[in-house]
């Protein structure tokens, strides 16, 4: 089964494999479930073709995948262009949110850990 263009994995229940599309996550997996009348715990490859165009039409009006994925690059530009604190932090690959990074922020700056490597023993 084929969700804005990604394909679901068939053997996993139909809440966690539709957690695989990029802009749906478990609480919209499962209100697609009620919305649907589907049981969460139903294999994908158990599915009638009747509740696959239930599950397509439940979800036709969110943004998801590369929908998704250009309105967030876009939004990023915007605040870049119009020079805002959070597109500078942005521009800087620093943390955008507050976090602090005198320590920490190892993930975000791209440091390599400064971790000391094992003592060779001398005889």
């Amino acid at each position: 089964m084929r969700i804005a263009g990604t394909l679901i994995p068939t053997e996993k229940r139909l809440i966690i494999a539709l957690t695989y599309v990029h802009g749906i996550g478990p609480k919209l997996s499962a209100d697609v479930c009620t919305a649907t009348g589907i049981d969460p715990s139903t294999r994908v490859k158990d599915l009638t073709p009747e509740q696959q165009d239930a599950i397509l039409d439940a979800v036709q009006g969110y943004t998801l995948e590369s929908d998704l994925r250009r309105e967030l690059s876009q939004d990023i530009k915007r605040l870049q262009d119009i020079g805002s604190y959070r597109g500078y932090r942005h521009r800087r690959r620093l943390p955008v949110r507050g976090q602090r990074t005198k320590t920490n922020a190892r993930t975000r700056k791209g440091r390599g850990a400064a971790i000391a490597g094992k003592k060779k023993v001398t005889k």
